[in-house]
């Protein structure tokens, strides 16, 4: 069964009432291929009024963070069933800048994404290593670490999306070429296969998430493992509509 492309826009600490309008509108009226999921993340203030624009079927909404208890004396957080509520379908976690500007380990990455799962979003499930950690020739050991903390929680992954995110590439105008994203996210899904066994491998979709935008997307196309991809800035931009359309 062949996976379902998926494009997902992480706007991050980005965006206005005005701004979101203008990326929504775009996406109301482009040309969008019917055989492509979209999930766009605003921040959590906009959550409610990014779902009450999106008219396009193939077009819904994440949030870029939640937490893992349903309610309570937690401040500043955001549960599933708000999240929920306001019609979000989706959540980013284990983003690279949760783990270091927020100290999200392994183990806690892994809770909140059973609760998640366990009360009804999907997960877009960020792995990823450093540049240092590249230059030691370690990447493999870093992602087999960050999915086995998840795996150690969760036994259904079919509300799971990985989105292999090489943080030296994030924001730093650097990517790695579609062949190197191609064997990482083959050895990810060999891997997945060895834990969870051949099914649930060969559905799981793997994302590319370091700096896509709409020149280098393109260039991925023919890449057998390479699912589709999580953009960040450039989901802000009109070449978001490009990097949607880069399979067609």
């Amino acid at each position: 069964m062949a996976r379902t492309f998926f494009v997902g826009g992480n706007f991050k600490l980005n965006g206005s009432k005005t701004s979101i309008k203008e990326i929504v509108d775009r996406l109301n009226t482009a040309s969008i291929p019917e055989n492509v999921e979209v999930v766009i993340c605003p921040p959590a203030t906009y959550l409610d009024y990014t779902v009450s624009l999106v008219q396009k079927k193939q077009v819904s909404v994440g949030a870029q963070n939640t937490y893992v208890k349903a309610s309570g004396a937690y401040t500043g957080e955001n549960s599933v069933e708000q999240l929920k509520d306001v019609g979000a379908k989706w959540v980013i976690l284990g983003h690279s800048e949760r783990r270091e500007y927020f100290k999200e380990d392994d183990k806690f990455v892994a809770e909140k994404t059973k609760f998640a799962l366990d009360n009804g979003l999907g997960v877009i499930l960020c792995i990823g290593e450093t540049l240092e950690e590249k230059k030691a020739g370690v990447t493999l050991d870093v992602v087999k670490r960050q999915l086995d903390a998840v795996i150690a929680e969760v036994k259904d992954w079919t509300n799971v999306v990985i989105a292999y995110e090489p943080i030296w590439a994030i924001g730093s105008g650097l990517a790695a070429t579609p062949e190197d994203a191609q064997e990482i996210h083959a050895s990810i899904r060999k891997y997945l296969a060895s834990k969870l066994g051949d099914k649930v491998a060969e559905e799981t979709r793997i994302l590319y998430g370091g700096s896509a935008n709409g020149k280098n997307a393109v260039t991925f196309k023919d890449k057998a493992d390479v699912d589709g991809f999580l953009v960040g800035g450039a989901s802000l931009k009109p070449e978001f509509v490009d990097i949607i359309n880069s399979r067609n």
